[in-house]
């Protein structure tokens, strides 16, 4: 029996500078009911007003029409894409100052699963050091709704990996605003889906969404062409690119795959960076980067350890492991050891590994910013590069679009083309009447995406990114894919996001936080099996697991955090149907998880929908049926682990 809404919003408008962000007189009011259980994506274009209806969900501000209404005693919590650290001395300050202030118990319980120091200064905490203490308010508030904006900016994977775990396991409802594609795929199970004022909901989760957007497209274009209507047609010119660029995108990457077919042949089974080459003389005149036997230490107090070193590849060596060859006399941890790479004009190299691991370090020494200790690295002295960092810090708020592309004129230089100013703001997926608007009143997504804007016109041949993804959202991400995959020289990107790595590089780079690093042709995916091999063969050699579970990539993959057994509880024999439960649902869950994965890939097919709508519904009813089965078993399962472990 289905259980009542925890929320309603209903025949909801708003108004937010003189126009109506919701309903109003040229949209339908906005309906939005959330179950108990609800999974939603929440799913909308920079501007759109996704963080203005989490506002209102959580009653930050009022509608100008319409009603809330709230299950009486229902928490929710929000887990805000930039919190306020303003006026809090401490991480843990800041904790113990949300609107259902937890216990400070509770807070440190999950931050040390998230390897955060709680009693770190705000004002000079990084931005990922700042995201899980915010992660770890929200979640020792204990939510009936949580509502998440942007929660994986920041994180690395072992800490991404964390989130997915303990999400999968909560009992409330959540919503949740993200970029991250592999995210969304893996936990939600309906789709919100803001779109010109208007709301609708899909009850099929994030893996479907491609399908549906692009159906409801195609409708609106058959509807507007019945009507004639030319005009509204144009009006929709970014709607009716959607459809183009996903196309484009599929040769994209077919040649992407091509590219990562002739570097894994270039590569030793070793996966070292000493390269068999069909013709050396060839490949070394196409070097612009070339790194041979590099090694980079710093002095144990100036470099931090990996987050939560215990889920990386290997454990990070402490300074009295890891001092005993620098090659470079510095006494302290390893950041890089022995590392050899030549970079080809138009590699896409992706550098991947846990905050503290050396992606930084490692990008500086590629770039020329660092000198390695010994070894040496050699760049092409026609190397122009383009940096793009995660900071945003040059977009200054009283410029206007104008200043910032065009210097205040009409016309702006694309590598060696002029343009016009608003054809180019087109191309970036913005409304060309914004070009005299100040960056200071733009969403983040949107200056994100007009200093890519400005980067990518300037002329250069090497590209390096540094967490582009952050603040994007899923349509400009489909873009920035697009413009890499088009520029004709060398890019590489520090990245956290895994679907854009397997969409846009050709060699991986993994850092593990002992200094090594893999080389992968391929993207994160391909980095990831190359791991769970190199696993699986050392999990052979020693049976034996450390007190309390193991670490990965020390001997085996370690076991995903469970949550604290219910205090009171006392272990007791089960009976033979709940052994027999217990022991079999594990194996169900993982075959009921390969199904749901299975329907959510078929109905990422752009052309489903419209091919054979029946079968479209028919999988998407499967993966609903295969969704609460496994919720039910994973309760079940919970239950029979609570008598047995006490």
């Amino acid at each position: 029996m289905a259980q009542p809404p925890v929320l309603n919003l209903e025949g909801v408008a708003l108004q937010q500078g003189g126009r109506w962000l919701f309903g109003g007189p040229d949209h339908d009011a906005l309906d939005l009911h959330i179950q108990p259980r609800d999974r939603l994506a929440l799913i909308g274009r920079n501007g759109a007003g996704k963080t203005t209806l989490f506002r209102l969900i959580d009653d930050k501000i009022e509608a100008d029409k319409g009603e809330r209404k709230v299950k009486p005693g229902l928490r929710i919590v929000v887990l805000e894409q930039d919190p306020d650290f303003t006026g809090h001395t401490t991480l843990m300050d800041f904790a113990l100052a949300g609107d259902h202030a937890p216990a400070e118990h509770e807070v440190e319980a999950i931050a040390s699963q998230l390897g955060i120091d709680m009693s770190t200064p705000s004002k000079g905490a990084s931005g990922g050091e700042r995201r899980r203490a915010a992660i770890a308010r929200a979640l020792a508030q204990d939510p009936d709704l949580l509502l998440m904006d942007e929660p994986t900016n920041h994180l690395d994977l072992a800490a991404i990996a964390w989130l997915e775990s303990w999400l999968d396991r909560y009992k409330g409802a959540f919503v949740v605003i993200s970029h991250d594609r592999t995210f969304l795929k893996r936990l939600t199970r309906a789709t919100i889906w803001l779109d010109r004022g208007t709301l609708r909901r899909k009850e099929i989760g994030f893996g479907g969404y491609d399908a549906w957007e692009e159906a409801v497209y195609a409708e609106e274009a058959r509807a507007a062409e019945k009507l004639d209507a030319k005009l509204k047609l144009e009006a929709h010119w970014l709607e009716r690119g959607v459809t183009a660029r996903r196309k484009r995108n599929q040769g994209r990457l077919e040649k992407l795959w091509q590219m990562r077919s002739a570097r894994a042949a270039m590569i030793t089974p070793t996966g070292s960076a000493k390269l068999g080459l069909a013709s050396e003389e060839d490949f070394k005149s196409k070097s612009v980067i070339v790194a041979e036997g590099v090694w980079k230490s710093y002095p144990a107090n100036d470099v931090p350890t990996p987050v939560r070193p215990e889920l990386v590849e290997g454990p990070a060596p402490s300074p009295s492991t890891s001092s005993g060859r620098t090659d470079g006399g510095v006494k302290g941890r390893t950041i890089i050891r022995d590392f050899t790479l030549r970079i080809q004009r138009g590699d896409r190299i992706g550098v991947v590994g846990s905050n503290g691991a050396g992606k930084t370090t490692l990008l500086k020494l590629l770039t020329g910013e660092l000198q390695p200790d010994s070894g040496k690295v050699e760049i092409s002295k026609k190397l122009t590069g383009v940096m793009i960092d995660q900071q945003r810090s040059l977009m200054a708020g009283d410029k206007t679009v104008r200043q910032v592309l065009a210097e205040g004129g009409d016309w702006i230089d694309v590598r060696g083309v002029r343009k016009h100013v608003q054809g180019y703001l087109k191309d970036f997926l913005f409304d060309p009447r914004v070009v005299d608007t100040r960056v200071g009143i733009m969403s983040g997504g949107e200056r994100s995406r007009l200093l890519l804007a400005r980067e990518f016109a300037r002329k250069s041949n090497l590209l390096v990114l540094d967490e582009p993804t952050n603040d994007l959202d899923l349509e400009t991400l489909d873009l920035l894919q697009e413009v890499i995959a088009d520029y004709d020289g060398t890019v590489l990107i520090v990245s956290h996001d895994r679907d854009f790595l397997d969409k846009t590089v050709t060699v991986t780079l993994g850092l593990d936080g002992s200094g090594l690093v893999d080389i992968v042709a391929g993207g994160y995916e391909d980095w990831e099996a190359k791991r769970r091999e190199r696993n699986q063969v050392k999990a052979k050699k020693s049976p034996l697991p450390l007190a309390g579970g193991v670490m990965v990539g020390s001997e085996v993959e370690a076991p995903a955090p469970s949550p604290p057994p219910a205090s009171g509880k006392v272990g007791k024999k089960l009976s033979y149907k709940d052994q027999r439960d217990y022991e079999l649902l594990p194996k169900r869950i993982e075959e009921l998880e390969a199904a749901i994965a299975k329907g959510e890939t078929l109905l990422s097919d752009p052309v489903l929908y419209t091919a054979d709508p029946q079968k479209f519904a028919s999988i998407s009813q499967g993966i609903e049926n295969a969704r609460a089965e496994k919720e039910a078993a994973e309760e079940r399962w919970l239950e029979l682990a609570e008598l047995v472990e006490g």
